[in-house]
């Protein structure tokens, strides 16, 4: 059950992070007038950046029941926590508990603490 858990955190995980990257490139950046051009590649950059290690940590999540470690396995949802509990925290506060970013962030908190 805890491998499951783990695993659906992770699916999870990807999928979010896949809908953060889409999102951007659908309706942020389209609408969004950031000059310099330059100023705009970093924000665009940075976006990315989050939405690929998001991935890696679910990435992480599904492959941590069979590290074989329990350290390894602790850790890797240490990190998923962390990480996910301050962009879920950082969503709900920015759009103010309107956006599903948030909840789903959270799902991913709550099935990695389980898959503990």
């Amino acid at each position: 059950m805890q491998d499951l858990a783990l695993q659906a955190a992770g699916v999870l995980a990807i999928f979010v992070a896949i809908v953060h990257g889409a999102i951007a490139e659908l309706q942020v950046f389209p609408k969004a007038r950031v000059e310099p051009q330059r100023t705009r590649t970093l924000l665009r950059a940075v976006w990315q950046l989050s939405t690929v290690a998001w991935i890696g940590i679910g990435l992480l999540l599904m492959a941590a029941p069979s590290l074989g470690s329990q350290t390894a396995r602790h850790w890797v949802v240490a990190v998923a926590v962390a990480v996910y509990g301050f962009a879920a925290i950082g969503n709900a506060v920015a759009t103010r508990g309107r956006h599903v970013g948030w909840f789903l962030m959270s799902c991913v908190i709550a099935l990695a603490l389980i898959g503990l």
